[in-house]
């Protein structure tokens, strides 16, 4: 057919080749996908490793004032982004820091970090192209089904939080564990350090999280430990389903239950299990996705899809500060608080 497409010096037309060329240009993107194949370890299995992103301003639950909307349209996308940047950062947040200002009063909003240090990305989420206004995909309201039990436990810990002794403090702030879900599982994105490393061997999976340090092995194809233990990051124990990694993890430790941060606040008792999944969708993308199952909190399973991309760079030491100096400054202030109600 190309033949009969030449010209009797046996060139293409300018016109048809111009038209020709430009068919094969915008083919391009569909052929390279079409040809791309999932990398593979030198056991056989998809290769998961690798420095990954989780960071954007999509939220664990969906902002109520969206109902049942899971999916937006691009113009719905820039505009929920540009509020989203409104919201975050302020003229305060931006200015530099004074060392020699005075100590803040009640009431006083500037004293968090500075925008410096804030980097929870800018954009909604993408998967299979359709921004995304939450992670949870089921239940179709995207937000997690409580049960009354779950009420019943916020209310009893909000009860026994103070500043009686270190144990007391959220296990981000006493550096045990990164803030929120960050460590998982799941894992999820929070205000900044939202970079994971995968490492594989035939026998483990190693997921190092930026925020806190926080490293998770990963037992492939083995059982679970005894009820007895109860690791910081719980016990996970996974398999390959194809190409695509499960992980269950159970048994919680019981301090991890509430996890705290300013982008989801969650709910996970030691009985609940998640089951994890990893699959490697495209040269620069990972679909993580998990449902979180417990029928004493949650009135049904509930499930969510993040992506993962390629992080630009290596991962940085993170380093924790808050057991070093903050919380040493926070009990310290408790009592001298007691000390002078006491008067």
């Amino acid at each position: 057919m190309l033949g009969e497409m030449t010209n009797k010096g046996g060139h293409m037309p300018k016109k048809i080749g111009f038209v020709f060329l430009s068919i094969l240009f915008l083919a391009q993107p569909t052929l390279s996908q079409d040809l791309w194949e999932v990398p593979r370890t030198v056991y056989g299995v998809p290769d998961l490793q690798g420095v990954w992103t989780s960071a954007s301003i999509t939220t664990l639950e969906r902002d109520p004032a969206l109902g049942n909307t899971l999916i937006v349209d691009a113009e719905q996308a820039r505009q929920i982004e540009q509020n989203a940047a409104l919201n975050v950062l302020t003229e305060a947040d931006n200015a530099p820091s004074d060392p020699d200002r005075a100590p803040p009063t009640d009431g006083d909003t500037d004293t968090g970090y500075n925008a410096f240090w804030i980097d929870p990305g800018t954009r909604l989420a993408q998967i299979d192209g359709q921004f995304r206004t939450s992670w949870i995909v089921e239940p179709e309201s995207g937000q997690i089904p409580y049960a009354q039990a779950a009420g019943m436990a916020f209310m009893e810990y909000g009860q026994s939080t103070g500043y009686d002794g270190p144990e007391q403090r959220p296990l981000g702030e006493r550096c045990m564990v990164g803030f929120g879900s960050s460590g998982g599982p799941p894992m999820l994105p929070v205000l900044y350090n939202n970079n994971l490393q995968l490492v594989q061997s035939e026998d483990y999976v190693m997921i190092l999280v930026e925020m806190n340090h926080d490293a998770r092995i990963i037992r492939l194809n083995s059982e679970h430990l005894g009820d007895e233990f109860s690791p910081w990051l719980g016990d996970s124990v996974g398999h390959w389903d194809g190409d695509t990694l499960v992980v269950e993890t159970v048994n919680f430790h019981p301090q991890q239950s509430f996890r705290f941060a300013i982008k989801h606040v969650l709910y996970m008792p030691p009985t609940a299990k998640v089951t994890e999944r990893f699959t490697r969708t495209g040269p620069s993308e990972i679909l993580y996705e998990f449902t979180v199952e417990d029928d004493a909190a949650y009135t049904q399973p509930w499930s969510a899809q993040i992506p993962f991309r390629t992080a630009e760079g290596s991962l940085y030491e993170y380093a924790c500060h808050e057991g070093n100096y903050a919380l040493p400054g926070i009990l310290a202030g408790a009592r001298r608080e007691e000390r002078e109600g006491s008067d």
